[in-house]
């Protein structure tokens, strides 16, 4: 009986997609199949419109106006993916696209300066990339989802990861792995208010906010998402990336400075903080800020922007607010250049709310183990408590050098806070979580490390005596050996009739 493939569609079509990639950099390439892929994305949002709008004898398909009622892009006829395929032969195919894309930037205002035009370069193979709009085009995605808008988000998501991956260390930069946000999120809850992540990246935590709203039958208008990036590179992928899921991006801002240098929302209390900023970042501006009113619980090192970052967020955070960002180990105990006393004023103030630690490996740009810190403002009745997960054991390796997340993992870590935080049947596990009186971390001097209240857990006693256990493994050893003589005895009167001609 043949083996049933498992491959998603949007692993089959990373996998046929990279295949063209020749001797293209990964870095470079992701440019070019994510553009076509947003290209199809809004080709078929406009589609849609328009075949209802044609349907209708009242209303004109090419009326722009139409379109912009309905929140969806206007795509003009130069730009529509049924010209670009009628052109994936032509030795101009890659003039074509990279004239349908300035031609949507001019028609949307807020794609602006946003989408790709490289695909006229000349290392770029016009045979492989006729056959990437062939692929990209094909009726299965039809087949594969009612829904090819739902399905495109999908795949531009997908492959944001994969090209992560493929880029590794630099992939990091702009991606955060997807089990990650995911925990993030469905821990903190975004069902309503302000959304901020100050190291934006691709936009991931904003398009899992926007899943989870939905999964929860919640309205994704009821959401607002703010967010900062320095590399414009990557805030294009987040333009892109944010437009395919609908969600509106206006607030999502790029600058060069960055966000502690120019801060682009500086007025903002956010009702939920979600990032995964640089790790250790050094050289990160303290030398000009050190009068910042940001550091209300003390002014971080030059050489390690953790305590920058954490205490950007928490100036950001209402009242009301929660937040959850990841960072290395290394803040959990150290002490270096003032880091000690800033983690002891955030304690004694009573806003670490809880401690995740991670496995290895998870991330694309370091193999080292990170954590996750919740901090709240207002933590009702668990007030001078926090609560510890040691999550470093959970996951599965899903290739040789990365971990992932399973879906029992994370239900696992989050039913976890839920039970400790809403008053259900929460008990501490020894080796996994422990909800610790803030006093018994004062007395660790401050260290956050999980796994120093959590404890080891035991090994299973079987209940039988020391001394019987002895007795049954001497014989059974005795047992072992005395078969190994016999067969070696064997052995050697067998060698010797051989050697007898017998």
């Amino acid at each position: 009986m043949a083996k049933k493939d498992t491959t998603s569609f949007e692993q089959k079509l990373f996998k046929a997609a990279d295949k063209l990639r020749k001797n293209i950099d990964a870095a470079e390439y992701k440019h070019v199949v994510l553009g076509l892929v947003f290209l199809k994305y809004i080709s078929e949002s406009f589609n849609e419109l328009y075949n209802k709008l044609e349907a209708d004898e009242y209303s004109d398909p090419e009326d722009r106006d139409e379109y912009i009622a309905e929140n969806i892009f206007f795509v003009p006829k130069n730009a529509r993916w049924s010209h670009v395929h009628a052109n994936a032969k032509m030795a101009t195919v890659g003039q074509t696209i990279d004239e349908a894309m300035e031609a949507i930037e001019k028609e949307n205002p807020e794609l602006k300066n946003v989408l790709p035009q490289v695909y006229g370069k000349a290392n770029l193979d016009k045979t492989s990339l006729g056959e990437l709009i062939d692929l990209i085009s094909n009726t299965e995605l039809q087949a594969e989802n009612e829904n090819s808008k739902d399905l495109f988000g999908r795949v531009y998501e997908y492959f944001l990861g994969e090209f992560a991956n493929a880029e590794g260390k630099k992939g990091g930069q702009f991606y955060t792995p997807k089990c990650i946000v995911k925990l993030m999120v469905e821990m903190i809850e975004p069902y309503k208010g302000r959304v901020y992540d100050p190291a934006s990246g691709s936009g991931g935590m904003f398009v899992m906010s926007e899943q989870f709203v939905s999964e929860h039958q919640g309205n994704i208008k009821d959401i607002t998402v703010y967010g900062q990036e320095s590399n414009q590179t990557t805030w294009k992928l987040s333009k892109m990336n944010l437009a395919i899921r609908n969600i509106n991006s206006k607030f999502v801002a790029w600058n060069t400075e960055g966000t502690f240098l120019k801060d682009a929302h500086p007025d903002l209390k956010a009702d939920y903080i979600l990032a995964n900023p640089p790790f250790n970042q050094s050289d990160w501006g303290i030398d000009l800020l050190q009068e910042d009113a940001r550091w209300q619980h003390g002014t971080p090192p030059s050489g390690n922007a953790n305590y920058g970052w954490m205490q950007h967020m928490l100036y950001h955070l209402s009242q009301k607010g929660v937040m959850a960002t990841v960072l290395s180990n290394g803040s959990l105990s150290s002490n270096t250049s003032g880091e000690g006393e800033i983690r002891k004023n955030l304690i004694e103030n009573d806003l670490v709310e809880c401690i995740v630690a991670l496995p290895k490996q998870l991330f694309y740009n370091t193999g080292i183990p990170a954590c996750i810190w919740f901090l709240r403002r207002e933590k009702a009745s668990h007030s001078k408590e926090i609560l510890f997960i040691d999550a470093s054991e959970l996951g599965y390796m899903k290739d040789r050098v990365h971990r992932d997340f399973a879906e029992e993992d994370i239900a696992q870590i989050r039913d976890t806070y839920y039970a400790w935080r809403k008053g259900g049947e929460y008990e501490d596990v020894k080796g996994f979580c422990r909800a610790a009186p803030t006093e018994e971390v004062i007395k660790h001097n401050y260290v956050l490390t999980p796994g120093r209240y959590v404890g080891i857990v035991d090994e299973e006693d079987d209940g039988i005596p020391f001394g019987d256990k002895m007795k049954e493994l001497t014989s059974t050893l005795k047992e072992q050996m005395e078969k190994e003589k016999a067969l070696n005895e064997e052995i050697e009167k067998q060698l010797g009739l051989i050697g007898l001609g017998l």
